[in-house]
């Protein structure tokens, strides 16, 4: 498609102009999945590249380094030790010593690493399976503990990262030795513990803030993501609990279930439930977002009298717990609710229901998913509005004033000022927002629980998929309940992820935050 340019494009009309900006924005979509690829090859060429300059670097430091730092290729921390680091040297040699312990006691990383039999397709992850067993002593046969694939997996996932962690800290300490010699042969100072201690509360104050939330990322966030990944490529369920039965590698066979299209097929289901999942994050984030805006803008303008009062009213729906009221509300719509009964006896309800047998709103497909982004409205806007009023007070009065004198209506003022404005500044927030709603659990959850049952389909993953399961709901529905199977909420948390992370890179690349910085600056 040609791109106009700007005298081009302010000759459109308003209705090609629209038009235009549409087929502009689908268009580009290609070319920002294209430049997706090209950053993430950027990145892995950068990656390997980056590994070779390091052995390079290595080589180079061992060729010439001193015998202080030839040495301190096996003792870790023995060039700060020579150099008068003694407080670095010490920790890095307790580091050291606490590895090679942890690593060569009976129960360590080594003997948990050699149980988990890393994705060896067909063996288990623990080599003792637990059982009845006879007891001679006592003559009787009792349940005796074997391994715990669970714990086994975790154990041994955490001696992997600490071997990472051990190469990690022994390049440090091999570079920091290197470039003590460098500063030693040039007649400077080398950094004392003191210095340390000193700029780690001043020039270098940022890594001392920021070092616990990365051990908390790491640790909550990063951790548990591997461990999920990892789990995908087990069988781990109900009948492979991994403590009374242990669980085994099995290699790509979930990932299989993906192709498969037909009845109780997951490719099937995931068609349903991604469509849906996407329509609801669509609806739920920008109605939403324009209501919440039309409010506050309503609130905040002249003449209207009360502001505070109505900002209250609409402020208590956050103020009860959405537990309670999203339970109360959904009550209420069902056939033996007060609004479902009125609806039945008032006969207010669609022919095409009453047909069906469907005498509640949560029974039919389609007022199911109205009446959720309707509740949802009632549950977002006040978040929406309070967000909204505390930007709008922010915009120059100016920027009003000036299109007034040149004519400008109250919907133009909107358009060109309001909008631009506000989209630039809750970009980032409308992004986060659309993420939240695609695993937005409590709604559905508490309203619809995914219901009404699509039949067509039959059971996937030993659970029935409703019209209003999202991805995130029917993912809870497989892990709960006798038939848990985990290894299947894995895969889905996989895809789940991968969805979100390339559609959160796509649209944070195209908004006016990252793009037009500088126009409102």
């Amino acid at each position: 498609m040609k791109k106009l340019n700007s005298l081009e494009y302010l000759r459109l009309s308003k209705t090609k102009a629209f038009v235009y900006n549409l087929e502009m924005f689908f268009c580009g979509i290609p070319g920002w999945f294209k430049s997706l690829f090209v950053s993430l090859w950027t990145l892995i060429k950068k990656f390997i590249f980056g590994i070779k300059d390091e052995c390079l670097d290595i080589g180079n430091t061992f060729k010439k380094g001193n015998w202080a730092v030839k040495l301190s290729f096996l003792i870790f921390g023995f060039g700060n030790l020579y150099y008068g680091q003694i407080l670095r040297g010490i920790l890095f040699l307790v580091f050291e010593i606490i590895f090679i312990v942890y690593m060569a006691l009976p129960s360590g990383g080594i003997y948990w690493i050699n149980k988990v039999n890393w994705f060896m397709t067909g063996k288990t992850i623990g080599t003792e399976q637990g059982g009845y067993k006879y007891n001679p002593v006592s003559d009787t046969y009792g349940w005796v503990d074997g391994d715990d694939s669970v714990r086994v997996l975790l154990y041994g996932l955490l001696s992997v990262i600490f071997i990472v962690a051990f190469i990690a800290t022994w390049r440090m300490q091999v570079k920091q030795c290197r470039i003590n010699m460098e500063i030693r042969e040039k007649g400077k100072k080398i950094a004392s513990a003191k210095d340390d201690l000193k700029s780690l509360l001043d020039e270098q104050f940022y890594k001392t803030l920021l070092t616990p939330s990365l051990l908390g990322i790491l640790v909550f966030t990063v951790l548990p993501i591997i461990y999920m990944i990892i789990i995908a490529f087990t069988n781990y369920d109900a009948a492979h609990d991994g403590h009374s039965n242990l669980f085994s590698w099995v290699g790509l066979e979930n990932f299989n279930s993906f192709t498969d299209f037909g009845v109780g097929g997951l490719g099937t289901a995931l068609g349903e439930m991604v469509g849906w999942t996407l329509m609801w994050a669509f609806f739920a984030t920008f109605t939403n977002y324009f209501a919440g805006m039309f409010v506050a803008i309503l609130i905040n303008k002249k003449g209207i009298r009360f502001k505070k009062l109505w900002r209250t009213i609409l402020v208590m729906t956050v103020a009860v717990p959405q537990f309670v009221s999203l339970l109360y509300v959904g009550q209420l719509f069902t056939q033996q609710g007060v609004i479902g009964s009125f609806l039945e006896s008032a006969n207010l309800l669609p022919q095409s229901m009453v047909q069906q047998n469907q005498m509640s709103v949560w029974s039919n497909p389609v007022s199911s998913k109205i009446l959720l982004v309707i509740i949802n409205l009632w549950v977002g806007i006040p978040y929406t509005m309070l967000t909204a009023t505390g930007i709008l007070m922010n915009i120059p009065a100016d920027l009003y004033e000036s299109s007034r004198v040149d004519g400008a209506t109250s919907v133009q003022q909107f358009f060109k000022i309001t909008l631009p404005y506000m989209l630039f500044v809750t970009g980032p927030s409308l992004l986060t927002s659309f993420v939240g709603n695609l695993n937005n659990f409590n709604i559905i959850y508490l309203l619809s629980n995914g219901g009404p049952t699509i039949k067509e389909l039959g059971t996937v993953g030993g659970q029935q998929v409703g019209h209003t399961d999202l991805l995130i709901t029917f993912l809870f529905k497989v892990t709960t309940g006798s038939g848990s199977k985990y290894y299947l909420a894995s895969v889905l948390g996989i895809f789940v992820f991968v969805i979100v992370a390339l559609l959160s890179l796509v649209v944070y690349n195209v908004m006016p935050s990252t793009k037009n910085e500088e126009d409102y600056s």
